[in-house]
């Protein structure tokens, strides 16, 4: 059954990279200096987000319920209370498949004016996988071919917005108050970002955070001016700049293309201490990370 599950995973992950690649060139950019380089790309992680509503409900439950139908388990919590955010990460079922960070807003927190726009968005939130299909994850090795690929399709729709194109107008509202909401209401639950386990490189060129970073600034890809995570410390991380898209919105009785930020890559380093590896998060590195999506 762990075969089966991760089999499965793996062909999610893979969709969610090749659309997501597609849309962050400085990914592609990365996979070349690997290969190039002759390293090897694991990926460490990848985060989403979403609103934490009652009325249609959603947040973080909604989005891990999937991954934990196919065996994920809840591993770390974290606070931001500046940001009114909640984090949960999950451990996967197998060293071969990436941790999940799913933040959620607590949309309660918010002023009544940005409440009331998330609120309006989720209330029209496409419906979450069901119970008869959870069940079917769970018991994927047992579905027939036709039938595996008829989910998995069914669960790779659902990493998009889950609402109708937006106003213009609450965007830039939401914005003023927590970037983060103006994100999500734009994005939803596409994946913010995929990360390259530095540690997992096993090329000198590529086998610690500042070479890394080093080599993919001479690619010519923006990046964060600091790395996250002194030396020699149990989690180190650093990331490109986010990529500017151009997303749905509403604008009067027409929808309209305007330029947002959306995903940027991420890159940690989990180096052995006293041979021992860290497979959790920290909440102030994560704190700056969640700014990189702010637009300029």
């Amino acid at each position: 059954m762990i075969i089966a599950h991760t089999s499965f995973l793996e062909r999610v992950f893979d969709c969610l990279w090749q659309e997501y690649r597609e849309r962050v060139s400085y990914a592609k950019v990365y996979e070349d200096l690997v290969l190039r380089l002759g390293g090897t790309f694991r990926n460490d992680h990848l985060a989403l987000r979403t609103f934490a509503v009652q009325s249609r409900w959603s947040g973080i439950a909604a989005l891990s319920r999937p991954f934990e139908a196919l065996g994920y388990r809840a591993a770390g919590v974290y606070d931001f209370p500046d940001k009114s955010l909640t984090s949960i990460h999950f451990a996967p079922p197998s060293e071969s498949l990436p941790k999940l960070f799913i933040s959620e807003l607590r949309v309660w927190e918010l002023s009544p004016k940005a409440r009331k726009i998330a609120l309006r968005a989720t209330a029209r939130s496409a419906p979450r996988l069901g119970d008869a299909e959870l069940a079917a994850l769970s018991n994927v090795s047992k579905l027939g071919a036709k039938q595996r690929d008829k989910l998995l399709r069914r669960w790779v729709a659902q990493f998009a917005r889950p609402w109708p194109a937006p106003r213009a107008a609450d965007a830039a509202a939401l914005e003023r108050e927590s970037q983060f909401a103006a994100w999500t209401l734009l994005h939803g639950h596409s994946v913010n970002h995929f990360t390259a386990a530095v540690h997992a490189h096993g090329v000198p060129a590529l086998d610690d955070i500042e070479k890394t970073v080093a080599a993919l600034k001479g690619a010519g890809v923006p990046m964060k001016p600091e790395i996250e995570g002194e030396r020699g410390s149990r989690l180190r991380q650093s990331s490109t700049q986010a990529v500017v898209v151009p997303v749905e919105m509403r604008s009067g009785s027409r929808v309209v293309k305007k330029p947002w930020t959306y995903a940027y890559f991420e890159v940690a380093e989990r180096p052995l201490i006293d041979g021992l590896r860290f497979e959790g998060f920290l909440g102030a590195q994560a704190t700056n990370l969640f700014e990189m999506t702010r637009r300029s």
